[in-house]
């Protein structure tokens, strides 16, 4: 085996990273940045520097990984988490949720979850927010939490008016959204990855898995599952559902999320005990909210009633049909075939009986405009959220699709109508 090979193996073992994924080239070019900055005459020579020096592998994982994101990357994922979060924080009024973003990379991603679900309208002092990450270099830069034009790419830029302060140097995150966080080193390859944590209401980790070999995926599915309470969502990036369907995770059915829960058979089982406290080798969290009882196993974060029915009364033929054909439209654009799933939901509501239940048809119109949202096709999007608001006043994916929307547009007055609107939907549900 060569040493190239020897350091790519290296690499592999300690932090998962298939080469072969990024291509040989890039860690080859790593190396020579890090032979060049240690003056070692040959790669010989820097592979005995990298087994004798601790602090030079680190080095090598700075060179190495590259961070490649932006605020509000993946925004359905996101929009949809603000509506899960809301609504199990209004079940249970004294619960404080717990998220992971895995890897955090430079912040863009555990700010922009604060944000959402700041603007689904769940208090600061009820939700927190572990970050983790294994290059120093990026959380380093997620604590000065100032950002340039690069990462904020994804249009509406809205929440940058409401949560940024701009200066010379670029964009200031608002210290509100940086409290919730707390920012923490940690390598999913290792098998003690926050073992002294109890598990997370919600744990996102997109598109790191595509950088593992499937033995590497595997295991580190493993480790997520155990970082994910029972009634949990894991979120994954669009390349990676595949991998969490293989091994028996269930899609919650919202299109564009590709947002997991463990099988239902899992729910079913007794929680174990709470997790003792956080290692003390680990920062100490702002403001620890006390551990407060797991809610009963079977609440879980309802799916949009189109997307994931949960167990509704028997129903006539006529609308287990559309049911079923809902979901099959939502597997479509799962698999990002959108023209074909909006082409499908059309002729879905065209073949609508004119006595047909009012609430199941604002579930397809609702689906509808998830998907012209997704397209990009913002008028017939708003058309379709306010059909499926005539058809259902209170048709919550609708709500916040629409007010999420009008913010785009500056009408942040609208926007927050109908999230309240939403919001007390959901206290008098649960009330």
């Amino acid at each position: 085996m060569s040493t190239a090979a020897h350091i790519e193996a290296l690499l592999k073992a300690r932090i998962g990273l298939d080469a072969g994924a990024i291509g040989s080239g890039a860690v080859a070019r790593a190396v020579r940045e890090r032979q060049q900055a240690r003056h070692a005459p040959d790669t010989e020579a820097y592979w005995q520097l990298l087994q004798g020096t601790a602090d030079e592998f680190q080095a090598l994982i700075e060179a190495v990984v590259v961070p490649e994101t932006w605020f509000f990357r993946h925004r359905e994922a996101l929009l949809a988490l603000g509506r899960f979060a809301a609504e199990r924080a209004f079940a249970d009024g004294r619960r404080t949720l717990r998220l992971l973003s895995l890897p955090c990379s430079t912040g863009e991603e555990p700010y922009s979850i604060a944000m959402a679900l700041l603007d689904a309208g769940v208090p600061p002092g009820r939700f927190y927010i572990d970050a983790v990450d294994i290059s120093a270099r990026a959380l380093a830069r997620a604590r000065q939490a100032q950002y340039g034009a690069n990462a904020f790419r994804s249009a509406p830029l809205d929440f940058r008016d409401r949560y940024f302060s701009a200066t010379p140097m670029g964009y200031v995150l608002d210290a509100r959204v940086r409290a919730q966080v707390r920012l923490l080193q940690g390598n999913l390859v290792e098998p003690g990855l926050l073992a002294g944590e109890a598990p997370y209401d919600f744990v996102f980790c997109r598109n790191l898995l595509i950088y593992f070999d499937a033995a590497g995926q595997r295991q580190a599915v493993q480790t997520l599952v155990r970082l994910t309470m029972a009634d949990g969502l894991l979120f994954v990036g669009p390349a990676e559902a595949s991998v969490l369907s293989a091994q028996g995770l269930e899609p919650v059915g919202v299109p564009l999320t590709f947002a997991f829960r463990k099988p239902a058979a899992a729910t079913q089982r007794a929680r174990a005990p709470s997790h003792p406290p956080v290692h003390a080798t680990q920062p100490p969290r702002m403001a620890a909210p006390p551990r407060l009882p797991r809610p009963p196993a079977t609440m879980r974060p309802p799916a949009p009633r189109a997307f994931a029915p949960a167990a509704p009364p028997p129903a006539p033929p006529a609308a287990d049909a559309r049911a079923a054909e809902l979901a099959a439209i939502a597997a479509m654009a799962d698999r990002g075939e959108l023209d074909a799933a909006t082409a499908a939901c059309v002729a879905l509501l065209e073949r609508a009986a004119p006595d047909a239940d009012g609430a199941a048809l604002a579930d397809a119109y609702g689906m509808l405009g998830v998907l012209h949202d997704a397209a990009g096709r913002v008028a017939q999007a708003h058309a379709a959220y306010r059909k499926a608001l005539y058809l259902d006043p209170s048709h919550q994916e609708s709500l916040y699709h629409l007010a999420a929307l009008l913010d785009t547009e500056g009408d942040h007055d609208g926007a927050t109508r109908l999230r309240q609107r939403a919001q007390r939907h959901t206290r008098k549900h649960h009330g």
